[in-house]
């Protein structure tokens, strides 16, 4: 390969890890073409965006970001696939759902919300993270709650008022 083109991967990995809020390195390594080609339609349904890259590449690529990656170093052996997601936990839930049927892949490390989380015991950590969506839909449940309660004291008063002052009107 030439130093050219070695020189425009590394760019376009440093620009897709830059733009990347949350991305997993993954070990996909003897998978048989049948389970790669389930992996990656299962992450393009997902949005996920998997890329096989070379170990020394990527290495080339992290160093660009001046020390925020150098945990991942140490883990750039074997094959090393990147998974890119707008969403923290779909990478890991998808790991875990397809190792019900394969021993691969295998968590290297993932970043995730600012966080950087290394070895495949990490995955259930990960998979139980909430999506930012997930969040608000728990708060703005959490938000309703009291004004439930106050309509409901309210509608519940209003029929023991109107029962007060139905005996109150029929003793006179």
């Amino acid at each position: 390969m030439k130093r050219e083109d070695k020189n425009t991967i590394i760019d376009n990995l440093k620009e897709s890890i830059g733009n990347s809020k949350h991305f997993y390195l993954a070990d996909i390594s003897n998978l048989d073409a049948e389970s790669t080609s389930k992996l990656r339609r299962a992450c393009f349904e997902k949005e996920i965006q998997l890329v096989v890259v070379k170990n020394t590449l990527l290495r080339k690529a992290l160093e660009k970001f001046e020390g925020k990656f150098e945990e991942f170093y140490s883990l750039l052996n074997n094959s090393t696939s990147i998974m890119f997601s707008q969403v923290a936990n779909i990478p890991a839930k998808l790991i875990k759902e397809f190792r019900k049927t394969s021993e691969k892949p295998i968590l290297k490390a993932a970043y995730v919300e600012e966080s950087i989380y290394i070895g495949d015991d990490q995955l259930d950590a990960l998979s139980s993270i909430k999506s930012k969506e997930e969040l608000l839909g728990d708060l703005i449940l959490l938000l309703q709650s009291p004004a439930r309660n106050v309509l409901s004291a309210l509608q519940s008063g209003n029929s023991k008022l109107a029962g007060i002052v139905k005996t109150l009107s029929e003793k006179e």
